[in-house]
């Protein structure tokens, strides 16, 4: 069985993303192939890291990466999933191919304010809206 191609998009790949795309994988692994790119690719984000650790996912090695990358090499996806607020998910390139474009905004963990605990609780909250909305849109692809 082809395993469908999905990018997941956001401004920098630092955290929404990187949590989405390492979801899709595990969760939905048999059916799709995920990858995650950023429109300023930027740093790998500790909090997502560790939130993601707690879940039992290790993305510690995991590096950012840029759309306009994928695009310029010609990669192909089934769908095209921003994870960013509406105004930077306007900013995607389209890319070559039949592609399905979804946006599902999350709050970025970039912009929390607070101690350390805070924003770690603010990021394990977007994590499991991540993994929620993953499990949804697997149940409704069947």
């Amino acid at each position: 069985m082809n395993k469908k191609k999905v990018l997941f998009v956001c401004v920098h790949n630092s955290a929404r993303s990187q949590m989405a795309e390492a979801f899709l994988n595990i969760i939905g692994g048999d059916r799709f192939e995920a990858e995650s790119a950023g429109l300023e690719p930027g740093i790998l984000n500790p909090l997502a890291v560790e939130v993601m650790k707690e879940a039992g996912i290790d993305i510690s090695k995991n590096k950012t990466k840029g759309t306009f990358e994928l695009f310029k090499q010609g990669k192909l996806f089934h769908y095209v999933i921003t994870v960013c607020d509406e105004t930077s998910a306007e900013k995607c390139p389209i890319f070559p191919g039949h592609t399905k474009r979804f946006h599902w905004n999350f709050e970025d963990p970039s912009s929390f304010t607070g101690d350390y605990e805070e924003r770690l609780t603010k990021t394990r909250e977007v994590r499991d809206k991540i993994k929620m909305k993953i499990d949804e849109w697997l149940q409704e692809s069947k």
